[in-house]
């Protein structure tokens, strides 16, 4: 007898989205993979089919997708406040931990203790990043349409260096064309994933019904729609008559509202234009503390685009926006403000579109497309898990020296989380560990 996943209460979601702000390391892929190994493997909170769905629709919006992710189950389970929840848990540890950071980057200069922890963790993220291609890739490729579609993103974006919005673009073309002319291929991959003996079926399951609260309602839209819109207007007008609308924290506003729109890609595709206007335009802080603060995001956890919380720190510290006596107030003002102004649009295009997506979910003409993006985003991953192993093994590039300490323990994580299938949070541990002491070996030679 196949057991049953129980129901599970706001409380032990505020738990797990709690503690997947903390571990949530190895930007997008390997987010989105920490939550397809839990949610949809080991709690069966939703299935493989309903994940992905919710998925191909976050990937083909502005902003973090695995942000994005989160808020979206969170809202398909506890509907509203468990969506603001997930989302919002996600982001929070990351801030906190970013303010904490950028504080002691201005004060002391130096982060030798981050270095080493972050030489450990980069061959882990690289694992990490690999087995979610893999992962994904075995049981959304079911047919040779698909693994084309896969490749020609692959080749798209590693040798053309064709821009993601376009390759998302082609792969849902290639989707609603490919069911066109082939739609027992797309009939045959959507197939729900049954459960196997003894595995309990998801909570959320491929037939389950859609909540009551995930149901179109043009009133609920309107309703969303106004509250989002009155958030920004009310948090840009305290910034207006608080400060002046030239003041430093009200351009931070009013530049990172546009930059939110722009991430389509993800972190990587709209840091240019944040160091355009960062560094370049305002000066909130120079080309080589954009550098240094992308390396701290990518030792802390959460999306990659929290380095606008570290852009917004520095630049509240350089700018003196409290004044010469609250530096560090004001670079936590700043960083918040960013981080309002960022994540409001994501949180505001889950619920709107999420009840739109929900409704598409059996209507094969409006999934084919969804599917050939899941394709697509297969070879994209492989692309940045090797574009990770690169610069993880080739520090100096790819005619330099071979880092043996990174090969032989990215080695190690993938047969930990493949063959001994630790939990992500636990390798990652041991490799912060493990680059600690063999940074400060590096230093010491």
């Amino acid at each position: 007898m196949v057991p049953q996943v129980q129901q599970v209460s706001l409380w032990q979601a505020f738990k797990y989205w709690l503690k997947l702000g903390f571990i949530s390391f190895g930007g997008p892929a390997g987010q989105i993979s920490m939550m397809h190994q839990e949610l949809v493997d080991k709690r069966r909170w939703i299935s493989e089919k309903r994940f992905l769905h919710a998925l191909n629709y976050c990937m083909v919006l502005p902003g973090p997708e695995a942000q994005q992710l989160a808020t979206y189950i969170g809202w398909l389970m506890h509907g509203v406040k468990g969506g603001l929840l997930a989302g919002g848990l996600f982001v929070l540890p990351s801030l906190l931990l970013l303010v904490l950071l950028s504080w002691i980057y201005l004060a002391f200069g130096h982060l030798p203790l981050v270095a080493g922890v972050l030489y450990g963790i980069k061959p882990a993220v690289t694992a990490i990043v690999l087995l979610a291609a893999w992962r994904i890739g075995s049981r959304a490729l079911k047919h040779w349409f698909l693994w084309g579609i896969a490749a020609c993103s692959f080749v798209a974006i590693s040798v053309f260096k064709v821009p993601f919005p376009a390759i998302l673009l082609g792969a849902a073309l290639l989707g609603w064309l490919g069911f066109r002319v082939w739609p027992e291929i797309f009939r045959a991959s959507n197939h729900p994933v049954t459960a196997g003996q003894g595995v309990a079926d998801a909570l959320i399951g491929d037939h389950s019904p859609v909540p009551v609260h995930a149901r179109f309602s043009r009133r609920r839209t309107m309703v969303t729609l106004l509250c989002g819109i009155g958030l920004w207007l009310a948090a840009m007008a305290v910034l207006w008559w608080s400060v002046g609308p030239q003041h430093d924290l009200t351009l931070m506003g009013w530049f990172f509202t546009k930059a939110a729109l722009l991430t389509f890609g993800g972190a990587y595709a709209v840091l240019p234009y944040v160091v355009q206007g960062g560094v370049e335009h305002y000066g909130w802080l120079s080309a080589t503390q954009m550098m240094d603060g992308l390396a701290l995001g990518e030792t802390t956890p959460g999306p990659l685009i929290m380095v606008v919380s570290f852009v917004g720190f520095v630049g509240g510290w350089t700018k003196s926006v409290l004044g010469p006596d609250w530096l560090f107030a004001g670079g936590a003002l700043a960083a918040c403000v960013v981080t309002f102004f960022t994540f409001l649009p994501s949180f505001l295009f889950i619920l709107l579109g999420g009840p739109v997506v929900e409704a598409s979910r059996n209507q094969m003409r409006f999934t084919a497309p969804l599917t050939g993006i899941t394709a697509a985003v297969v070879g994209v991953i492989l692309n940045l898990a090797l574009f990770f192993g690169q610069h993880v093994l080739f520090p100096d590039g790819v005619g330099g020296s071979l880092d043996w300490y990174s090969l032989v323990w990215g080695l190690c994580c993938v047969g930990l989380l493949y063959k001994l299938e630790w939990s992500i949070l636990r390798v990652i541990g041991l490799s912060a560990a493990v680059g600690l002491i063999a940074g400060l070996n590096l230093l010491s030679v």
